[in-house]
């Protein structure tokens, strides 16, 4: 029987109620509430200090909060020693023992438990397989690369069948295309053994391209909790729509109809906003919601552009001192130097409204 035949306990049921944790006069958590479903891969995203470390920390156990419940499968796990909660970490840092092997690492914590040789050695051998490292047993840590070490602290953590896992920042410390291998990797893994996962990270193409769900921190309080397409497409505040990509600020008019003119074109505004009295707003338009086109006498004038493969991001200045930037096929760049006189105009899409305190 292998691995991800044997009966795991996977797929637990994760909710964290009124976490709050201070160090001295510092608020890390400030009241956290969230549900994570099981067999959910959830991302905490954040700046630094917006509390998704010590969340994590709180979550495995390596933290106590001042306030507050986890409950996996209805259990208050607070009170539980981390090395009783049937949850594993997976640090930035591997802390692999040097002086044991690939194989012994990943069979350390089954030592621990007091698994039979013969059945932890297996079950080391089909892990390590697993992720990628059959025949790489006998080596220890110094002998791998980063990014095989960190597979090596993954099946370590997956050894165990932990109801819930947790991963704070595994990749930030390999190069860019370890990094998008290993995420892969990672989620293909997730989803195979269908565990509970919560993952912390500053990188927002990794929480949006490998999690369910991202939740979004920001001083030590839930900014919003939602799918990559929905934080995107439909941010809740000011600073989710900000901080997720790259977002306009662009002045515009609303005239209390559910539309806003915006450079000369009237959009639908998304949300509450849509029924908002008229006046001057600041609309937040994506770059690729903008569309550019040369002519003289335009609205603006191209101070730079940068190219990203596919498509080459130009920035504009407007005439009212508005800087604003857009995503062009690049094929359709060369014209659009710096110094090119262009008219810019929003694309038919609906648009979110800015408003003192967040998002309207």
């Amino acid at each position: 029987m292998t691995v991800l035949d044997q009966p795991v306990r996977t797929g637990a049921a994760l909710s964290i109620r009124g976490l709050r944790r201070s160090f001295g006069s510092a608020v890390a958590l400030d009241g956290l509430d969230l549900d994570v479903a099981p067999g959910e891969l959830l991302a905490l995203l954040g700046p630094s200090g917006c509390g998704k470390t010590t969340a994590l920390r709180v979550l495995g156990g390596f933290e106590q909060p001042d306030e507050g419940h986890v409950l996996l499968d209805g259990e208050d796990i607070v009170p539980v020693a981390a090395e009783r909660r049937d949850t594993a970490m997976v640090f930035q840092s591997y802390s692999l023992f040097p002086h044991l092997t690939a194989a012994d690492n990943v069979a350390f914590g089954l030592r621990m438990r007091k698994v039979r040789t013969a059945e932890r050695r297996a079950r080391a051998a089909e892990l390590l397989e697993l992720v990628g490292l059959a025949g790489h047993g006998d080596r220890f840590p110094h002998q791998l690369s980063g990014g095989q070490q960190q597979r090596v602290a993954l099946a370590r953590a997956l050894a165990l069948r932990p109801r819930l896992l947790l991963l704070d920042e595994p990749l930030s410390a390999l190069d860019a295309r370890v990094r998008l291998t290993l995420r892969e990797e990672i989620r293909r893994l997730q989803l195979e053994l269908g565990i509970t996962t919560v993952f912390v990270t500053h990188d927002q193409e990794e929480a949006l391209s490998m999690a369910d769900r991202v939740a979004v921190m920001n001083g030590g309080r839930l900014e919003q909790c939602a799918s990559p397409t929905e934080l995107y497409e439909r941010p809740a505040t000011d600073f989710v729509a900000e901080f997720i990509g790259t977002m306009n600020r662009i002045p515009g008019r609303a005239d209390g109809d559910g539309t806003v003119d915006v450079l000369g074109v009237r959009l639908p505004v998304e949300g509450p906003a849509g029924s908002a009295g008229s006046g001057p707003v600041t609309a937040l338009v994506r770059p690729e919601a903008l569309e550019i086109e040369a002519a003289d006498g335009g609205t603006g004038r191209i101070v730079a552009t940068a190219f990203h493969g596919p498509t080459t991001r130009v920035r504009v200045a407007l005439a009212d001192g508005t800087d604003v930037k857009a995503d062009v096929p690049t094929h359709a760049a060369a014209a659009l130097t710096p110094g090119t006189t262009v008219t810019v105009r929003p694309r038919q899409r609906p648009v979110v409204l800015a408003a003192a305190g967040g998002v309207r």
